[in-house]
């Protein structure tokens, strides 16, 4: 009786997850349905089962990422994310809610000295679409091509600026569910809703997801720069709307 309990179960779990739409992008075994960079030399890699990089791709030029070989227009992404260290200590500055800097007396913008790692996700095959892994305290999940984006119309800049912080600690694993529907973003953060409906105008309507690349080591010094992206990635999935 307890054979054919356990059975059922695995068969009611399987059916579920066939059911709810989502298709895996990892298989925990290999990176098929992603485009290694051409000179990578193994930086991007698989290790017990999760997706590991030490920010040291050796892929010549600028674009060190991990892409996906497909690209997507309306989707829900899921996946789980964890910073294994900090990398020395970044200025980072205070980010209120409506996207801008916190300036002191003299109108200069007030950075503080912290811990970080940097990391994050490209949206449909752009940088400006990146959805920020980081250690700073505004929290993941931001929008900073868009932040950024003095063009940007304020309700832009602060509807791509986190509304709480949800990261869990360095080391500890976190999850992500993005959901994309036209040039509208929703970005949910270990079950808080931390991005709602913001608005990316100009986005592509279609693109590849990308895994970024950040820092790396100084070439005098042969040292981690602070805010390399020293992540593991796990459980990716996808499902187009």
């Amino acid at each position: 009786m307890k054979t054919c309990l356990t059975a059922l179960l695995c068969l009611s779990t399987a059916a579920f997850a066939a059911d709810d739409g989502f298709t895996p992008l990892f298989n925990g075994k290999d990176l098929t349905n992603w485009a290694i960079p051409e000179g990578d030399n193994g930086h991007w890699k698989v290790i017990d089962g999760v997706i590991d990089y030490d920010a040291c791709s050796e892929a010549p030029g600028k674009d060190k990422n991990l892409w996906t070989d497909k690209e997507y227009g309306d989707f829900t992404l899921k996946i789980d994310w964890r910073l294994k260290q900090t990398t020395g200590l970044y200025d980072m500055p205070v980010v209120l809610p409506d996207g801008t800097h916190k300036l002191d007396e003299n109108g200069k913008e007030i950075k503080i000295p912290t811990p970080n790692a940097d990391s994050g996700i490209y949206l449909r095959g752009q940088g400006k679409s990146q959805i920020n892994i980081w250690c700073w305290p505004i929290g993941s999940g931001e929008v900073y091509g868009y932040r950024m984006d003095k063009t940007m119309p304020p309700e832009v800049r602060a509807g791509v600026t986190p509304k709480v912080k949800a990261d869990k600690p360095v080391g500890e694993w976190n999850t992500f569910e993005i959901t994309m529907k036209g040039d509208r973003l929703t970005v949910v953060l270990n079950g808080k809703t931390v991005i709602e409906n913001a608005q990316l105008p100009g986005v592509p309507a279609k693109g590849k997801l990308g895994l970024q690349h950040h820092g790396g080591k100084n070439a005098k010094t042969g040292e981690l720069s602070p805010a390399s992206s020293l992540i593991q990635f796990r459980n990716v999935s996808i499902k187009e709307l």
